[in-house]
């Protein structure tokens, strides 16, 4: 019994000084100044709320929404039109206005390309990804999506473990079956901002905190598009948000292939959210550490912008931060670095 307490200790020692090790890493990303050519090069996103293909919004709310998806540099929207069943199917009397709306948008935003949202929860006794007939009606919902008239598909499935089998194969599947000019895009959870650090917490851990870098990869590889959700993060200081969020910029940009678009996900929503320190995690933050993670890379990379959450959520204000912090401060412009 004393052997065992003594390895146990010395186990908990050992996660705690990574965890040390791993914050202390954080918090000196957020430091300097970001390049100025690190802003938006107009190639981001915005997810769009359920309520743009079920009637409640129409021209009136889309009025208002245009101009900051212009000056935003906004060219994809992932519009929700879910949730998925436990058994994959998508009921299409969720979505009745998805025809009319995208009528509307293009009629307004012929630029802007428009993905279906579709997900779910994948915890035990919800949706199974491991499940083949499982993935083929979620493949089956996704194909009429794209023969209804969007551009691409968006997944969003939660939380889905690190180095998961079904999310891949899903994937696999997904691209088989849409056409070849289909876009498909996924959100994904953080990433490890030490290497082997998931492998670490996962042994003590019983949920996955972070993705490996190395599982990102391999997921990014059968996807357009990659939106990190870099928020929710529970962190309890700007210093620590900001320099976490400077680290997966960092992390993801190494970790998905060049041609990949890779978007960082930016909060923007109430600040009463369980997982977040509204002090702390803020739009205005996150895009700072954006900035950050992809000046350290030296040079403006292709296909890298934000993912801004949510259009039924952000205020005024959390606009302003997102005009002000990323789409152009201080009247900078992308340019090569």
């Amino acid at each position: 019994m004393k052997w065992f307490l003594q390895r146990v200790l010395a186990a908990l020692a050992a996660v705690l000084v990574v965890a040390l090790g791993a914050a202390l890493l954080v918090r000196v990303q957020f430091t300097g100044d970001p390049a100025a050519w690190a802003v938006s090069d107009g190639s981001d996103a915005l997810w769009m709320g359920h309520a743009w293909v079920d009637g409640r919004n129409g021209e009136a709310e889309l009025e208002k929404l245009k101009p900051r998806i212009e000056q935003g540099g906004i060219g994809d929207v992932y519009v929700h039109v879910g949730p998925l069943e436990f058994d994959g199917r998508l009921d299409p009397a969720k979505h009745p206005r998805l025809e009319g709306f995208l009528r509307m948008f293009r009629n307004e935003l012929p630029d802007v390309r428009v993905s279906a949202w579709v997900g779910q929860r994948v915890e035990e006794g919800e949706l199974d990804l491991g499940d083949e007939a499982v993935r083929e009606r979620v493949v089956e919902a996704s194909t009429r999506l794209v023969e209804a008239g969007v551009d691409g598909v968006h997944y969003n499935f939660e939380p889905v473990p690190n180095n998961d089998p079904g999310l891949i194969e899903l994937l696999q599947l997904t691209r088989d079956r849409l056409p070849e000019d289909a876009l498909l895009s996924s959100s994904v959870p953080t990433v490890e901002p030490l290497g082997g650090l998931a492998f670490t917490l996962g042994l003590v851990l019983p949920k996955d905190p972070f993705w490996s870098s190395g599982y990102l990869g391999r997921v990014a590889e059968h996807l357009d598009q990659v939106a990190v959700m870099s928020y929710d993060t529970g962190m309890p200081t700007e210093g620590l948000y900001g320099g976490f969020t400077a680290r997966q910029t960092r992390v993801a940009l190494d970790a998905v292939p060049a041609d990949v678009h890779l978007l960082m996900g930016v909060p923007a929503y109430a600040d009463d959210h369980a997982a977040r320190n509204p002090e702390a995690e803020t739009t205005a933050v996150a895009l700072r550490g954006i900035r950050l993670g992809l000046s350290d890379g030296g040079q403006r990379r292709e296909r890298f912008g934000t993912a801004l959450y949510a259009d039924f959520s952000a205020t005024d204000g959390q606009w302003r931060s997102y005009m002000d912090g990323w789409a152009r401060p201080d009247g900078e412009q992308a340019q090569g670095g």
